[in-house]
């Protein structure tokens, strides 16, 4: 039995973490699966959007403490400087900079790594079943693969203090107001609100997209003049190199594109 289970279709990427006796927890071989995929979906010119889930009642666990996190404690300066260069299972940190949209279909418990993975993702749909939780505290440490970083740039210095402190769950209702979450669904619509998402994401241009996520991932913790410079100089750029814009534009004063659909119609 795959750790990873990995599909492709309709230009859609279906990451499923699959470790579901362990609450999908992620050890060192599913990190490394993830590692792999991560590499192989950035370079598939088939797939432009990823949706990653857990199997099971789970989305994550967080990392794996009998088998994972042992190999740490005690570890030598240049063991614990390669894992930070890397993060847990990629895109926490090493792979951040991922190009193509990832949307977390969150079905269950995301706790501590397993949060921190969610929160890499650049959209989150939740399930009404599902849980958040920063429990680290608890067992003498923190987060250390994004998880303040990105609680703090998602939900601000407040929610991220509470949580990380108490050490205490959210569930999906109460991750919507604090903006963690995009929209929480009944549990059976929960990947068919995802692929909805991404086929939304899938009508519009890729590089448009694609310099979009970058730039938002550039502005945060500068300041303004630097967030207005950086956003303008990528969007000119892409102007005046996008090949598809002039057709799009032509399109858009013709009054040519049906529903104003974009790039692609997508069923919805």
């Amino acid at each position: 039995m795959a750790v990873l289970e990995i599909e492709k279709k309709n230009r859609i990427a279906y990451l499923r973490m699959n470790r579901p006796e362990a609450k999908n927890a992620i050890d060192l071989e599913l990190h490394n699966a993830l590692c792999a995929a991560w590499d192989d979906l950035e370079q598939d010119d088939s797939v432009d959007v990823v949706i990653i889930t857990g199997t099971g009642d789970a989305f994550c666990g967080g990392m794996d403490l009998k088998t994972h996190v042992s190999s740490y404690v005690n570890a030598t300066p240049g063991k614990l400087a390669d894992w930070v260069k890397l993060g847990l299972g990629g895109t926490t940190r090493g792979k951040h900079r991922f190009a193509k949209p990832v949307v977390a279909a969150v079905n269950g418990w995301a706790l501590a790594g397993g949060f921190e993975t969610a929160l890499a993702a650049d959209i989150r749909i939740a399930s009404e079943r599902a849980q958040f939780g920063s429990f680290e505290a608890r067992r003498g440490f923190h987060h250390g693969d994004g998880g303040i970083a990105r609680l703090v740039n998602c939900c601000g210095v407040g929610i991220a203090l509470e949580m990380l402190l108490t050490a205490e769950p959210i569930d999906a209702q109460r991750a919507l107001q604090i903006n963690l979450v995009s929209k929480v669904v009944a549990h059976e619509k929960l990947m068919e609100t995802a692929e909805a998402v991404a086929n939304t994401i899938l009508r519009n241009d890729q590089a448009a997209v694609r310099s979009a996520k970058q730039v938002t991932l550039d502005m945060i913790g500068r300041n303004l003049d630097d967030q207005l410079y950086k956003e303008a100089y990528a969007s000119y750029t892409l102007m005046a190199s996008n090949p598809t814009v002039p057709g799009l534009l032509k399109k858009f004063y013709e009054k040519t594109d049906k529903g104003r659909h974009g790039v692609n119609a997508t069923a919805l």
